[in-house]
Order: structure tokens, then sequence, then C-alpha cells
């Protein structure tokens, strides 16, 4: 078992074990990157972490001032490692294990993170994902390749970063 540590915040330096395989964590500087751009979308914001692997972008969210981030993730053993940081950092947390399709909510989210994985990368569950984000909240989304459309969004921000890209979305 792998393990990356929390790069800023009231968590900063708190260690995180990953699933290792058949996840693919966000390499350090793109997690930076991404949590630079959104920073001021998570004092007091609601987060759902889709696709969360070992809860590092939602914990990251959460040390940087998010008031509670809710996680899915359809890997039963990464959902317990999420659950196991989480205790770890002393935070309680919803963790939903479950494919992202399968969500449904009436709340809303001023901010979602979504890391799908790669080798089967597919923008349904995405698109599922936008009907919780709230107007004016902004969708995070890793993938390969070219910047993807997402319907009733705007696209605010994309940049590549080795083999990945991250595009920023507003509602």
């Amino acid at each position: 078992m792998n393990s990356i540590r929390i790069s800023s915040g009231k968590y900063r330096g708190m260690v995180l074990q990953t699933p290792g395989v058949g996840t693919h964590p966000m390499g350090a500087r793109e997690k930076l990157a991404l949590l630079n751009i959104i920073n001021d979308f998570l004092p007091g914001a609601k987060v759902l972490d889709a696709y969360a692997g070992s809860g590092a972008l939602g914990i990251e969210a959460l040390s940087r001032g998010a008031s509670e981030v809710v996680f899915i993730e359809k890997s039963p053993k990464a959902a317990k490692i999420i659950r196991k940081n989480l205790q770890n950092i002393g935070v309680d947390s919803e963790v939903l294990t479950q494919n992202v399709i399968n969500f449904t909510t009436d709340d809303r989210f001023g901010v979602i993170l979504a890391d799908p994985p790669y080798d089967d990368f597919e923008l349904t569950g995405v698109e599922h994902l936008t009907q919780f984000l709230d107007t004016g909240g902004v969708l995070v989304l890793s993938h390969p390749g070219e910047v993807p459309e997402l319907p009733g969004m705007a696209l605010k921000k994309s940049r590549k970063y080795a083999g990945a890209t991250i595009s920023v979305y507003l509602r």
C-alpha cells in the first residue's frame, strides 16, 4: 500500500494511504494546480469527490476549508481506505460505495471534483454529476485527451500536465 501527504491547509503533512492497483493517484503537481485554481471556491463549500480513490482530493478540500465532502468510490477496497484516512484525521464524512452514474441526492454542491479512471474514461458519469452542481459552482475534471464539452457548463480553464488535462467548468 502506498501513501501520499496532504499538501496544504489544516491537515498539511498528514499521510494518507492509497489503494494502489486499480486507481491512478493524481500527481502532486496536478493536484496542487487543481487546488490552487479552485481555492477561492473551497471555504465553506459543500464538495463532491467523485471517483474518489484514496479520497485525497476531497480531504485536501476539507484541509483548505470546505465545510463538507461527500465521497463516491465504486471500489469497496478504496472506499474502506477513504474511511480509514478520514478516521485518521478525525473527520466524519459520507463515503458512498457505488458507481457515480447511480448517485442521486436532493443536495447541491458548490464544488465537484471528478477524476475518473483514464483506462476506461467515459463522460456519461461526469455528465450525470453536473445536475448536482449549484448555480455558480465549479466542476473540476481530470481527463485524458481533448477537452470535453459538458451540457449546461462553461469551460473556465484547461491545462495540460504530462498525460493529464485538468479542465474547470462553471455552472
